[in-house]
């Protein structure tokens, strides 16, 4: 009995210390004010010149993927949505890092979003009294930026796997979400004028 009851005190202190070990080793996970991720019972600790965590969201297959992004092209928060009933996928990410990312916002490059099946690239359609149905204003570190990809036959749908290319940028692997995540009001007025 004695034996027993020691046995359980070792293995509950080595959870204890693996634990502290894991904690000091990664820094805590940070999530945004409106995200649907509870982080109750974590301590956050605020250490001078963090940097903060990428935001892994369900477009994006793994945390290494999101952190290369991040890395490489100073942008985060990426979620590739299908909106306006199927007819539009709206491509967002946040800016972290604006002279790395500087091509989502440049006229002169055209963006596509490539099926990973079918290999159908779907483009920035071109209204007439709009232009673009993407954002190229200067960029800011913090401020989220979008653009849309026609899907008329809508052959692009929830779960698939798409990638973005965009001037010498590949980002691939990116999964649609479904539209009931997020809508941007502005594209779906506009899908249903046409």
């Amino acid at each position: 009995m004695r034996h027993a009851i020691c046995k359980k005190a070792i293995l509950a202190l080595f959870i204890m210390v693996s634990v502290a070990i894991s904690n000091a080793l990664n820094p805590p996970f940070q999530a945004k004010e409106n995200s649907n991720v509870s982080v109750s019972g974590v301590a956050a600790v605020a250490t001078p010149n963090a940097v903060p965590v990428p935001s892994i969201s369900a477009s994006i297959k793994n945390g290494r993927a999101a952190a290369r992004y991040r890395r490489l092209w100073g942008i985060d928060d990426i979620h590739v949505r299908s909106t306006a009933s199927g007819s539009l996928i709206r491509f967002s990410y946040r800016v972290v890092d604006r002279e790395k990312a500087k091509i989502f916002s440049d006229k002169r490059v055209t963006p596509l979003l490539i099926d990973e099946k079918t290999n159908l690239a779907l483009q920035v359609p071109v209204m007439e009294k709009i232009g673009q149905l993407r954002q190229v204003a200067t960029l800011q570190n913090g401020k989220e930026y979008w653009m849309a990809f026609s899907n008329k036959g809508r052959h692009v749908k929830p779960g698939n796997s798409v990638d973005l290319s965009i001037g010498n940028i590949r980002l691939e692997g990116l999964v649609v979400e479904s539209c009931a995540r997020m809508q941007h009001p502005q594209l779906e007025k506009l899908a249903d004028t046409r």
